[in-house]
């Protein structure tokens, strides 16, 4: 298996770190971004600028037929995803592989659910970066994409094909040995830090002055912790002590994904993230008091920014 040609789907916060290496790497006849509509016609005319880089890409649409991807890479936003499930449609043939890097615990059973797990691996992003009109500025070299099979210690053809590519690109990866794990200690951080910085209306420069705010930050990971551990998955203790040294490592002005949305009063993810653990935590009989605290408020915002009161 050799991966030869990439689609992107959600040239955001999380797709600006594939699609400059990938379209020097590959070239715009193998690397193409999926968008439709004002967003294509956006991003066609305008393209993206990358610390003071402006970036143009070859833009195909849903309807785009005969051509399918290697590699699929979604980066979207959970309000979107069942569009984007969608609109790939023409572009996974019989041997693409999908990488679906949004945040969360579920979207690659959603995925998997329409095009089967053949096509579908496990992935995430470590990655801290915000975008405004279509302008980002980070270190490309700070980040890194997670993924493969659930388990990985010996590599699958698949696994190994996307790491050659990712390699020849100068894309940072990590394939862990556990990705269930790896996808659960980053929603346990996104809960954490992701949920209270957006009820706060604080970055996360917050945690390294507040003790309020590193309290809600602590008692909602332990939440996720509890609801994993019951599940089986090993986190716990020494991961969030872990993290307590990372957190403080992130630029103290940067804003965290769902914190950016209610600002431009953009619809959240709150679904998947404090909605996600009140759910499951209701199903496992698990109290999860700060995110259904979390759930209910931010919910409230994006009621707010809808104009309802």
């Amino acid at each position: 298996m050799k991966i030869n040609k990439v689609t992107l789907i959600g040239l955001g916060a999380m797709g600006v770190f594939f699609a400059p290496k990938l379209d020097a790497c590959l070239g715009k006849d193998r690397f193409r971004v999926l968008a439709s509509g004002e967003r294509r016609g956006r991003i066609e005319s305008s393209g993206v600028t990358l610390n003071g880089v402006t970036h143009h890409f070859r833009v195909i649409s849903p309807d785009f037929k005969g051509d399918p991807a290697d590699l699929l890479i979604m980066a979207v936003k959970d309000p979107g995803l069942d569009q984007a499930i969608e609109d790939i449609r023409n572009q996974v043939g019989a041997d693409t592989q999908i990488l679906c890097v949004m945040n969360g615990i579920d979207s690659e059973e959603r995925v998997a659910a329409v095009y089967g797990w053949e096509h579908v691996l496990y992935s995430y992003m470590r990655f801290s970066n915000s975008m405004k009109d279509s302008t980002a500025d980070f270190d490309p070299e700070a980040g890194s994409v997670h993924f493969g099979e659930a388990k990985n210690e010996v590599f699958s053809e698949r696994v190994r094909a996307i790491a050659e590519l990712f390699e020849a690109c100068g894309i940072n990866y990590v394939v862990e040995p556990d990705m269930i794990r790896g996808l659960w200690l980053k929603f346990m951080c996104n809960i954490g830090e992701n949920m209270t910085c957006a009820m706060l209306g604080a970055p996360f420069g917050v945690f390294r002055v507040s003790e309020h705010a590193n309290a809600l930050r602590r008692e909602a990971m332990w939440e996720v912790v509890r609801i994993a551990n019951r599940l089986g998955i090993d986190i716990g203790k020494r991961d969030m002590e872990k993290q307590e040294g990372t957190i403080q490592k992130l630029p103290f002005n940067n804003k965290p994904s769902t914190l950016q949305d209610l600002e431009k009063g953009r619809k959240t993810e709150i679904e998947m993230f404090a909605g996600k653990v009140v759910k499951i935590g209701r199903e496992l009989d698990i109290p999860t008091p700060v995110n259904w605290v979390f759930y209910h408020a931010i919910c409230a915002q994006e009621e707010k920014n809808a104009g309802l009161f």
